[in-house]
Protein backbone atom coordinates (compact mmCIF):
# COMPACT_ATOMS: atom_id res chain seq x y z
CA UNK A 1 0.00 0.00 0.00
CA UNK A 2 1.49 3.66 -0.93
CA UNK A 3 0.23 7.27 -1.10
CA UNK A 4 1.04 8.32 -4.59
CA UNK A 5 1.62 11.83 -5.63
CA UNK A 6 0.86 12.23 -8.86
CA UNK A 7 2.80 14.74 -11.37
CA UNK A 8 5.65 15.49 -13.97
CA UNK A 9 7.79 16.94 -11.12
CA UNK A 10 10.00 18.47 -13.49
CA UNK A 11 13.26 20.08 -11.01
CA UNK A 12 10.71 19.85 -7.44
CA UNK A 13 9.50 23.48 -6.85
CA UNK A 14 7.55 24.80 -4.35
CA UNK A 15 3.99 24.07 -5.65
CA UNK A 16 5.72 20.52 -6.15
CA UNK A 17 6.62 20.38 -2.39
CA UNK A 18 3.03 21.06 -1.00
CA UNK A 19 1.97 18.32 -2.93
CA UNK A 20 5.06 16.24 -2.00
CA UNK A 21 4.14 17.17 1.80
CA UNK A 22 0.44 16.23 1.81
CA UNK A 23 1.18 12.87 0.28
CA UNK A 24 3.87 11.86 3.00
CA UNK A 25 1.59 13.58 5.90
CA UNK A 26 -1.59 11.16 4.37
CA UNK A 27 0.71 7.98 4.44
CA UNK A 28 2.07 8.66 7.29
CA UNK A 29 -1.27 8.74 8.89
CA UNK A 30 -2.12 5.80 6.63
CA UNK A 31 1.18 4.00 8.15
CA UNK A 32 2.09 2.68 4.99
CA UNK A 33 5.39 4.89 2.26
CA UNK A 34 5.04 7.89 -0.27
CA UNK A 35 5.46 7.75 -4.03
CA UNK A 36 5.31 10.15 -6.59
CA UNK A 37 4.77 8.96 -9.87
CA UNK A 38 6.20 11.12 -12.80
CA UNK A 39 7.09 9.99 -16.19
CA UNK A 40 10.44 9.42 -18.29
CA UNK A 41 9.65 12.22 -20.53
CA UNK A 42 7.82 15.41 -20.63
CA UNK A 43 4.53 14.39 -22.52
CA UNK A 44 5.06 17.57 -25.11
CA UNK A 45 8.43 15.82 -26.24
CA UNK A 46 5.92 13.72 -28.58
CA UNK A 47 4.12 16.86 -29.93
CA UNK A 48 7.23 17.88 -31.00
CA UNK A 49 7.82 20.54 -28.45
CA UNK A 50 11.29 20.21 -26.72
CA UNK A 51 10.41 21.24 -23.26
CA UNK A 52 13.98 21.55 -21.33
CA UNK A 53 13.93 19.74 -17.81
CA UNK A 54 14.96 21.73 -14.84
CA UNK A 55 16.32 18.67 -13.49
CA UNK A 56 17.37 15.00 -14.40
CA UNK A 57 15.51 12.31 -13.00
CA UNK A 58 18.15 11.33 -10.30
CA UNK A 59 17.91 15.04 -9.48
CA UNK A 60 14.50 15.09 -9.44
CA UNK A 61 14.21 11.53 -6.98
CA UNK A 62 17.45 13.24 -4.74
CA UNK A 63 15.06 16.60 -3.83
CA UNK A 64 12.35 14.30 -3.17
CA UNK A 65 13.46 12.27 -0.85
CA UNK A 66 16.08 14.69 1.40
CA UNK A 67 13.36 17.63 1.19
CA UNK A 68 10.10 16.05 1.33
CA UNK A 69 10.64 12.42 2.59
CA UNK A 70 9.18 10.31 -0.24
CA UNK A 71 9.88 6.78 -0.18
CA UNK A 72 9.66 5.85 -3.86
CA UNK A 73 10.05 7.79 -7.52
CA UNK A 74 7.92 5.56 -9.69
CA UNK A 75 8.65 6.40 -13.47
CA UNK A 76 6.93 4.92 -16.07
CA UNK A 77 7.27 5.06 -19.42
CA UNK A 78 5.30 7.95 -21.94
CA UNK A 79 5.15 6.72 -25.74
CA UNK A 80 2.21 6.94 -27.93
CA UNK A 81 0.89 3.92 -26.08
CA UNK A 82 0.79 5.73 -23.09
CA UNK A 83 -0.48 9.04 -24.41
CA UNK A 84 -3.39 7.99 -25.88
CA UNK A 85 -4.35 5.87 -23.13
CA UNK A 86 -8.21 6.69 -21.92
CA UNK A 87 -7.68 8.58 -18.65
CA UNK A 88 -10.17 5.90 -16.64
CA UNK A 89 -7.87 3.07 -17.63
CA UNK A 90 -4.87 4.73 -16.93
CA UNK A 91 -6.70 5.18 -13.43
CA UNK A 92 -7.57 1.72 -13.09
CA UNK A 93 -3.80 0.09 -13.90
CA UNK A 94 -1.74 2.30 -11.43
CA UNK A 95 -4.08 3.99 -8.80
CA UNK A 96 -6.38 0.71 -8.09
CA UNK A 97 -5.41 -0.57 -4.40
CA UNK A 98 -3.75 2.93 -3.35
CA UNK A 99 -4.01 3.59 0.11
CA UNK A 100 -4.16 7.62 -1.15
CA UNK A 101 -3.89 9.71 -4.25
CA UNK A 102 -2.40 13.67 -4.21
CA UNK A 103 -2.54 15.76 -7.87
CA UNK A 104 -2.31 19.34 -8.44
CA UNK A 105 -5.30 21.43 -8.96
CA UNK A 106 -4.47 21.83 -13.09
CA UNK A 107 -3.60 17.85 -13.08
CA UNK A 108 -4.59 16.11 -16.58
CA UNK A 109 -3.91 12.77 -17.99
CA UNK A 110 -5.15 9.94 -20.43
CA UNK A 111 -5.93 10.61 -23.73
CA UNK A 112 -6.11 14.23 -25.00
CA UNK A 113 -5.89 15.15 -21.58
CA UNK A 114 -9.55 14.35 -20.36
CA UNK A 115 -8.48 13.24 -17.59
CA UNK A 116 -9.09 15.96 -14.65
CA UNK A 117 -8.58 16.14 -10.78
CA UNK A 118 -13.06 16.39 -10.51
CA UNK A 119 -12.55 12.60 -12.49
CA UNK A 120 -9.70 11.12 -10.50
CA UNK A 121 -12.05 12.49 -7.31
CA UNK A 122 -15.04 10.61 -8.48
CA UNK A 123 -12.64 7.18 -9.76
CA UNK A 124 -11.11 7.61 -6.08
CA UNK A 125 -14.41 7.76 -4.02
CA UNK A 126 -15.43 5.01 -6.72
CA UNK A 127 -12.92 2.38 -5.03
CA UNK A 128 -12.22 3.81 -1.88
CA UNK A 129 -8.98 5.34 -2.21
CA UNK A 130 -8.27 8.90 0.11
CA UNK A 131 -7.85 11.71 -2.57
CA UNK A 132 -6.98 15.40 -1.97
CA UNK A 133 -6.58 17.89 -4.76
CA UNK A 134 -4.36 20.60 -4.14
CA UNK A 135 -4.40 24.73 -5.02
CA UNK A 136 -2.02 26.39 -6.99
CA UNK A 137 1.18 28.18 -4.58
CA UNK A 138 2.10 31.07 -4.96
CA UNK A 139 5.19 33.29 -4.78
CA UNK A 140 4.79 37.16 -4.09
CA UNK A 141 1.37 37.05 -6.17
CA UNK A 142 2.22 34.43 -9.42
CA UNK A 143 1.60 30.78 -9.42
CA UNK A 144 4.65 29.07 -9.41
CA UNK A 145 4.78 26.71 -12.10
CA UNK A 146 8.11 24.78 -13.94
CA UNK A 147 7.21 26.97 -16.97
CA UNK A 148 8.00 30.15 -14.59
CA UNK A 149 10.90 29.19 -13.23
CA UNK A 150 12.80 28.03 -16.39
CA UNK A 151 11.80 31.53 -17.53
CA UNK A 152 13.64 33.18 -14.38
CA UNK A 153 16.92 31.42 -14.51
CA UNK A 154 16.74 32.11 -17.99
CA UNK A 155 16.69 35.91 -17.64
CA UNK A 156 19.09 35.81 -14.85
CA UNK A 157 16.91 35.81 -11.96
CA UNK A 158 18.40 32.91 -10.21
CA UNK A 159 17.17 34.48 -6.73
CA UNK A 160 13.66 34.71 -7.57
CA UNK A 161 13.86 31.10 -9.31
CA UNK A 162 15.28 29.69 -6.25
CA UNK A 163 12.46 31.10 -4.08
CA UNK A 164 9.87 29.67 -6.38
CA UNK A 165 11.80 26.48 -6.17
CA UNK A 166 12.06 26.20 -2.32
CA UNK A 167 15.65 25.17 -2.79
CA UNK A 168 18.70 26.03 -4.38
CA UNK A 169 18.92 25.25 -8.19
CA UNK A 170 20.33 21.91 -8.66
CA UNK A 171 23.19 21.04 -11.78
CA UNK A 172 24.57 17.71 -11.22
CA UNK A 173 26.83 15.14 -12.72
CA UNK A 174 30.51 13.64 -12.89
CA UNK A 175 33.19 16.41 -13.19
CA UNK A 176 35.03 16.04 -16.59
CA UNK A 177 38.60 16.70 -17.71
CA UNK A 178 38.64 19.93 -19.55
CA UNK A 179 41.68 22.46 -20.14
CA UNK A 180 43.37 22.38 -17.17
CA UNK A 181 43.42 26.58 -17.93
CA UNK A 182 42.17 26.88 -14.40
CA UNK A 183 45.69 25.57 -13.10
CA UNK A 184 47.87 26.97 -15.27
CA UNK A 185 46.60 30.72 -13.07
CA UNK A 186 46.50 29.03 -9.38
CA UNK A 187 42.46 28.50 -9.19
CA UNK A 188 41.80 24.58 -10.63
CA UNK A 189 38.16 24.26 -11.61
CA UNK A 190 35.73 21.35 -11.77
CA UNK A 191 34.11 21.15 -15.02
CA UNK A 192 30.29 19.80 -15.46
CA UNK A 193 28.92 19.24 -18.63
CA UNK A 194 25.13 20.50 -18.30
CA UNK A 195 22.90 17.74 -19.80
CA UNK A 196 21.41 17.83 -23.49
CA UNK A 197 17.55 19.03 -22.69
CA UNK A 198 18.03 20.42 -19.32
CA UNK A 199 17.38 24.26 -18.76
CA UNK A 200 20.84 26.22 -19.06
CA UNK A 201 20.50 29.64 -16.34
CA UNK A 202 21.46 32.55 -17.86
CA UNK A 203 25.37 32.14 -18.87
CA UNK A 204 27.18 34.05 -15.67
CA UNK A 205 28.62 33.75 -12.62
CA UNK A 206 27.31 32.29 -9.70
CA UNK A 207 27.34 31.56 -6.10
CA UNK A 208 27.17 28.14 -4.91
CA UNK A 209 28.01 25.62 -2.70
CA UNK A 210 29.44 22.57 -4.05
CA UNK A 211 28.33 18.98 -2.72
CA UNK A 212 30.89 15.90 -2.57
CA UNK A 213 31.08 13.07 -0.96
CA UNK A 214 33.57 14.64 1.61
CA UNK A 215 31.27 17.45 2.47
CA UNK A 216 30.14 21.06 1.44
CA UNK A 217 32.18 23.58 0.05
CA UNK A 218 31.29 27.56 -1.32
CA UNK A 219 31.96 27.72 -4.89
CA UNK A 220 32.23 30.05 -7.34
CA UNK A 221 30.43 28.68 -10.70
CA UNK A 222 30.59 29.98 -14.39
CA UNK A 223 27.87 28.90 -16.41
CA UNK A 224 28.73 29.30 -20.15
CA UNK A 225 31.28 28.88 -22.61
CA UNK A 226 34.40 30.59 -21.29
CA UNK A 227 35.06 32.95 -24.19
CA UNK A 228 38.40 33.87 -22.58
CA UNK A 229 40.04 30.75 -22.90
CA UNK A 230 38.32 29.69 -26.41
CA UNK A 231 34.54 29.17 -26.06
CA UNK A 232 33.19 25.57 -25.63
CA UNK A 233 30.93 23.93 -28.29
CA UNK A 234 27.95 23.68 -25.05
CA UNK A 235 27.42 25.66 -22.36
CA UNK A 236 29.00 23.75 -18.98
CA UNK A 237 29.37 24.98 -15.37
CA UNK A 238 33.03 25.26 -14.14
CA UNK A 239 33.08 25.55 -10.08
CA UNK A 240 35.91 27.14 -8.60
CA UNK A 241 36.16 25.58 -4.56
CA UNK A 242 38.40 28.15 -2.42
CA UNK A 243 38.61 25.85 0.55
CA UNK A 244 38.96 22.37 -1.35
CA UNK A 245 42.44 21.29 -2.24
CA UNK A 246 41.96 17.89 -3.99
CA UNK A 247 41.63 16.12 -7.09
CA UNK A 248 37.80 16.51 -8.75
CA UNK A 249 38.37 14.34 -12.05
CA UNK A 250 35.46 12.06 -12.13
CA UNK A 251 33.66 12.23 -9.47
CA UNK A 252 30.48 12.98 -8.86
CA UNK A 253 29.22 16.56 -7.79
CA UNK A 254 26.12 18.80 -7.24
CA UNK A 255 26.36 22.39 -7.49
CA UNK A 256 23.59 24.16 -5.61
CA UNK A 257 23.11 27.67 -7.11
CA UNK A 258 21.82 30.59 -5.12
CA UNK A 259 22.01 33.49 -7.02
CA UNK A 260 23.89 34.88 -9.73
CA UNK A 261 26.52 37.64 -9.54
CA UNK A 262 27.42 38.97 -12.99
CA UNK A 263 27.51 38.26 -16.84
CA UNK A 264 29.56 36.13 -18.13
CA UNK A 265 32.33 38.09 -20.09
CA UNK A 266 35.46 37.45 -22.29
CA UNK A 267 38.71 39.45 -20.45
CA UNK A 268 41.95 40.72 -22.18
CA UNK A 269 44.16 38.86 -20.13
CA UNK A 270 44.25 35.87 -18.07
CA UNK A 271 45.71 37.84 -15.82
CA UNK A 272 42.81 39.73 -15.68
CA UNK A 273 40.21 36.63 -15.55
CA UNK A 274 42.08 35.54 -12.79
CA UNK A 275 42.12 39.09 -10.45
CA UNK A 276 38.06 38.74 -11.59
CA UNK A 277 37.62 35.27 -10.51
CA UNK A 278 39.08 36.47 -7.16
CA UNK A 279 37.07 38.91 -6.38
CA UNK A 280 34.23 36.35 -6.97
CA UNK A 281 35.11 34.67 -4.64
CA UNK A 282 35.39 37.27 -1.98
CA UNK A 283 31.88 38.22 -3.04
CA UNK A 284 30.60 34.51 -2.80
CA UNK A 285 32.28 34.44 0.97
CA UNK A 286 30.17 37.41 1.48
CA UNK A 287 27.48 36.19 -0.23
CA UNK A 288 26.95 33.52 2.74
CA UNK A 289 28.66 35.54 5.66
Amino acid sequence: MQVIALGFFDGVHAGHGALLRAARKMADGAGCEAAAMTFDTHPSALLGEAVPLLGTADDRRLLMTRLYGIDRMQTLRFDRAMMETPWRDFAAAYLTGAAGVVCGYDYRFGRRGEGTPELLSDFCAEGGIRCEVIPAVRFDGEVISSTRVRELLAAGDCRRAVQMLGHPHLISGTVAQGRHFGRTIGIPTANLPIDTGLAVPAHGVYAAKAELAEGEFTAVVNVGTHPTVGSTAAPQAEAWLPDYSGDLYGKPLRLWLYDRLREERKFPSADALRAQILRDGEQVRAFFG
